[in-house]
């Protein structure tokens, strides 16, 4: 699907991005890959990985100028949104500013694939827009939705729209693990809570969940990945054995547990051998027999969530990952 075809990448300077680009050239060979993001000097930086190869453009631009996304979009296939203010104490106290870039961002995005005919769009989430509980994950819920009504939001247009989420990226810039080991030397780590659990999932492995969402899309769905949790403690103990635990408390808007898929989203939501995918509640799509395929509905009162988890990965398993990829961790 993606073969010889454009595609532009929002926020593609990010971790994200970083995992993305390589993967894509190296499996799919599209014939233009797009990094759409507002930060000059990440773009200069990454551009040098990339001097080779003229797949690969670069535009300055701002999901929150919709006049720009559209020059930027003229002639693209397929999107891939994964602009975002994404920390959560910066949203808590900068609320403004991250609902400009993460909702009206998504409706300037939504608007504009419209008009230039684009294929398909697939919107990165994150466990947080599940039963939100802090701003981020409120307006990524918001954006959750906007891309899911986007669908009928088009009309007689082609463009459709899918979203994919996901928790904790191992080793990605500013999470747990490249903190951590970031505190090695000082022999005492904050711990928030010591009951705290996580979902892991690798860069590549949420490339692959883009991949599948693009091939499988119908429209409206949420497409969750089937992987492993961890406790907090453990990922200390992984990343500096040696090292002390000084619980510090939970930062504000910070959940104990991630959660992916709520009991309210039970209803609407399938089975299939390594993913969940959640359908709209609208129009009755959540029972059409297209986008549900071969999926098989969850228990009523279901719920995937890091403390309730089936799957659990072990201290050795995540210390054998950290020794294999210290060379990246925390880099992109």
């Amino acid at each position: 699907m993606l073969t010889d075809s454009s595609i532009l990448v929002t926020g593609g300077t990010g971790s994200f991005g970083h995992t993305f680009v390589p993967m894509t050239l190296a499996k799919y060979k599209p014939r233009r890959l797009v990094i759409y993001s507002r930060d000059e000097m990440k773009q200069w930086e990454m551009a040098k990985l990339y001097g080779h190869d003229d797949r690969v453009r670069f535009f300055i631009g701002d999901v929150r100028d919709k006049d720009r996304l559209s020059r930027a979009l003229n002639g693209i296939d397929y999107v891939v949104h994964a602009a975002a203010t994404k920390i959560v104490p910066t949203a808590e106290y900068n609320p403004f500013e991250c609902v400009k870039t993460n909702v009206f961002g998504a409706m300037n995005l939504i608007d504009a694939c419209i008009d230039q005919g684009v294929k398909r769009v697939v919107a990165l989430s994150t466990d947080k827009a599940s039963s939100p509980s802090n701003l981020y994950g409120a307006t990524k819920l918001t954006s959750d939705k906007l891309f899911i009504a986007g669908n009928s939001y088009a009309g007689g247009n082609d463009t459709r729209f899918a979203v994919v989420r996901y928790g904790n990226v191992m080793g990605s810039r500013g999470s747990v693990i490249p903190f951590f080991l970031s505190l090695a030397d000082k022999g005492i780590l904050p711990i928030t809570d010591a009951r705290m659990t996580r979902f892991m999932i690798t860069l590549e492995q949420g490339v692959d969940l883009v991949w599948h969402a693009f091939g499988n899309m119908v429209g409206g769905e949420i497409y969750v990945k089937k992987i492993p949790s961890i406790k907090v403690t453990d990922v200390a103990l992984a990343c500096v054995p040696t090292a002390s635990h000084d619980i510090v408390g939970i930062r504000p808007g910070e959940k104990l547990h991630e959660q992916m898929i709520g009991s309210e989203d039970a209803p609407h939501t399938y089975e299939y051998d390594s993913y969940y995918k959640v359908l709209p509640a609208i129009h009755n799509w959540s029972h059409d027999p297209v986008r549900i395929d071969s999926g098989a509905p969850v228990a009523p009162d279901f719920t995937y969530c890091s403390d309730n988890n089936t799957e659990w990965m072990s201290i050795a398993s995540l210390k054998a990952w950290v020794e294999e990829n210290r060379h990246s961790i925390g880099k992109i």
